[in-house]
């Protein structure tokens, strides 16, 4: 058989092929080349395993929200630069490179630096986070929703066993005895807090039956109460829609929870006592609202009988009669003036048409005639007013004061001139 062709290495991942793979190291030294080649990084986490030996520091960094681990190398020259020795539960930041190490294939984190996280910084960190989702408006009053006056069950989230749940409980339940929870228990402190409390909220939040739900943890260090500061957690929070109480440690303690939660109460004890109603308070309240209403009945009933008494005493209730006899003499008067005043009237009527009657007489033709004038006609009744109108033989009818007579002309006189007149 004619011997083999040499075979070619392939030169990129994508030309591999099962007749043709790459040796293991060949891909180990593109991995080391491509992890070694990012970037420097700032991370932050806890220390869950811390071993120093031979000057150099072997620690497992976990993260604080998540369960998410890596191994990081601090070698003793970094080792020596450090202000305190790497502690177990120490929170810390660290100036990190990713590492391969090709010989076992084991992927870890090479630390330039290590700084705890203080307390103040911690502080400092929460400060700019509340102010940022301030900024956003999630703690705007606007936003928050109104709790039930008597909520039928309330989504409990806590601890398991802790005193918060039975400080909840016990108070909600001597408050009011009906009161239901549905509880779910959580871890309220470490990594696995916020990931557990997210998915309870959620769990509750769906449920129709719930319609108030209290977030509720006893007191501790700020490191311990970090969880309810986490973003997430407070954006989940703002978009619920069922009414969200945080009680988480005591009255100094303020997570950010506080700020975005419908309500904020000191404890959880305090919480059990704004949830729910006091049953023998509201027996009260309705006892005295009871003695109230019956005093303000009673006081309306005397004033409408003494209203009714004092109606009863006026004249006119007293006596009807007599109001109606007055107004009977009222109607006498005004009859008699009415007729006093017609008669009067109608005299001084009777008066003017005497006085017009007697002017129409000494106006008229007849008041005349009976001074002895007469009016001459014409045979046609034309009134002869000048001599010169008439004939010789012409027939006049002639009018005296009473009766009539005719006539013929003869003779016709002229009349004078007004010279011989005068």
């Amino acid at each position: 058989m004619p011997p083999e062709a040499p075979r070619t290495m392939p030169a990129t991942a994508a030309e591999t092929s099962a007749e043709n793979p790459w040796p293991l190291r060949i891909l180990t030294e593109k991995l080391k080349i491509h992890i070694e080649n990012s970037p420097v990084t700032w991370v932050e986490g806890q220390l869950l395993e811390a071993n120093v030996r031979n000057g150099h520091g072997y620690l497992t960094l976990r993260d604080v929200d998540a369960d998410n681990s890596f191994s990081v190398t601090v070698w003793s020259s970094v080792m020596r630069k450090l202000e305190s020795t790497p502690e177990v539960g120490a929170r810390v930041v660290a100036r990190v490179k990713p590492s391969l190490y090709a010989k076992t294939g084991r992927l870890s984190l090479n630390a330039t630096d290590l700084r705890p996280v203080g307390l103040g910084e911690l502080l400092a960190r929460l400060e700019r986070l509340r102010q940022a989702l301030g900024a956003e408006g999630l703690f705007a009053m606007e936003h928050k929703l109104p709790l039930p006056v008597l909520p039928r069950t309330i989504g409990l989230i806590t601890g398991r066993d802790s005193d918060a749940e039975k400080d909840v409980v016990r108070n909600a339940t001597l408050r009011w005895p009906a009161v239901r929870f549905r509880i779910i228990n959580t871890a309220v402190q470490g990594n696995d807090a916020v990931a557990q409390v997210r998915a309870a909220l959620s769990e509750l939040d769906a449920d129709p039956n719930v319609e108030v739900i209290v977030i509720a943890r006893g007191g501790g260090a700020l490191e311990d109460l970090l969880p309810f500061s986490n973003e997430e957690l407070i954006r989940d929070v703002f978009a619920a829609t069922t009414p969200v109480v945080s009680a988480i440690g005591h009255e100094a303690d303020r997570p950010i929870l506080d700020d975005v939660a419908d309500l904020r109460a000191s404890t959880p004890t305090d919480a059990a006592k704004r949830i729910v109603p006091d049953l023998n308070e509201e027996f009260a309240g309705i006892e005295l609202s009871r003695q109230r209403l019956d005093r303000a009945i009673n006081n309306l009933l005397q004033r409408e009988a003494q209203t009714i008494t004092a109606l009863r005493q006026r004249p006119v209730l007293a006596n009807p009669q007599a109001m109606i006899d007055a107004r009977a003499e009222d109607l006498g008067r005004w009859r008699e003036r009415s007729m006093a005043l017609i008669r009067h009237r109608v005299q001084r009527a009777g008066d003017e048409l005497g006085h017009l009657r007697a002017q129409m007489r000494a106006l008229s033709p007849q008041q005349t005639l009976d001074r002895g004038y007469s009016v001459t006609q014409l045979a046609d009744g034309t009134v002869v007013r000048t001599a010169e109108e008439l004939q010789p033989g012409q027939g006049l009818r002639i009018r005296v004061a009473a009766g009539k007579l005719s006539a013929t002309v003869d003779e016709i006189f002229p009349a004078a001139p007004a010279t011989e007149a005068l």
